[in-house]
């Protein structure tokens, strides 16, 4: 679950408070409405987010973070903060990767 980058990113998108679906799409450039309910109910299932059904009509439905979602916004703000910071090492690891003739980097794995 934490490996898709629409939990990441829905994760991230919420840590901003309370949103509603339409607020969400908005800010998730590129997913689908089929993508986003799939990532919300796992999301939700999983004790990560909250969502709270306004008896109006039409019905108001709003995502916020639980206190398990907002610790693991947390930890990814610290891998976020990691990549940033190591993006040049890494960069440089495969200029040299791709630079060397003995390395046969298909068989590795």
């Amino acid at each position: 679950m934490l490996a898709s980058k629409w939990v990441y990113l829905t994760v991230c998108a919420l840590r901003r408070g309370r949103m509603r679906n339409g607020e969400l799409a908005r800010k998730l450039e590129g997913i689908t409405p089929k993508m986003l309910t799939q990532t919300l109910r796992v999301l939700e299932r999983d004790g990560l987010v909250r969502r709270e059904i306004f008896p109006v009509i039409p019905p108001r439905v709003e995502y916020e973070l639980t206190d398990l979602g907002r610790n693991l916004a947390g930890l990814l703000n610290q891998i976020r903060s990691w990549s940033e910071e190591h993006a040049p090492d890494i960069k440089a690891a495969r200029t040299r990767a791709s630079m060397d003739p003995q390395e046969d980097h298909a068989t590795l794995g």
